[in-house]
């Protein structure tokens, strides 16, 4: 009763610490929870990052990682696009082929599209190919893929010594 008095001497509020003690347990589960879940993400990511040690040799010592030598950087030639009849008996069928050459070297790529004469070279032997092609043949991977190697054989005699990598056709439309 003496509590009841107390209250209504000051305007009948209670106080913080009239108030019961509320438990701080819920509050350290949560904490424990997040601790938790931030040593496991950063053990993971520890894992996870951490590069592989060498593999010991017989003799138990670690042999240094085999540095790798960087492959040099390959050039491009590229071409105006080329549109071409196809050689098919008793119709008029186009092609339209964006062809580029990936040279083995970045210099003597700019080289070859520095020098108009073997550039010239370089796509007339590829209209040439590609005027003896049909659209049976081109629709087919295996005749894409022959056409690549034909084209490659050719441009390595116009540049040589320089090695043609590869044939890439950026656009392949062939009118039916």
């Amino acid at each position: 009763m003496a509590d009841k008095e107390a209250k209504d001497a000051r305007g009948g509020k209670e106080t913080a610490a009239d108030a019961p003690k509320k438990s701080n347990g819920k509050l350290f589960i949560i904490l424990g929870v997040v601790v938790i879940l931030l040593g496991g993400g950063g053990a993971g990511a520890y894992f996870v990052m951490k590069k592989p040690a060498a593999a010991p040799d017989k003799a138990g010592t670690a042999k240094a990682a085999v540095k790798h030598k960087k492959p040099e950087e390959t050039g491009i030639v590229n071409f105006e696009p080329f549109v071409v009849n196809l050689a098919d008996p008793g119709g008029h069928r186009f092609l339209r082929i964006n062809v580029r050459l990936i040279v083995e070297d970045l210099e003597k790529a700019e080289q070859i599209q520095k020098s108009e004469v073997q550039l010239m070279r370089l796509r007339s032997d590829i209209l040439e190919q590609l005027t003896q092609q049909t659209s049976e043949k081109l629709g087919t991977p295996d005749g894409k893929s022959e056409l690549k190697k034909t084209i490659a054989e050719h441009a390595h005699k116009i540049v040589e010594p320089t090695e043609i990598a590869d044939v890439l056709f950026s656009d392949f439309v062939v009118q039916y």
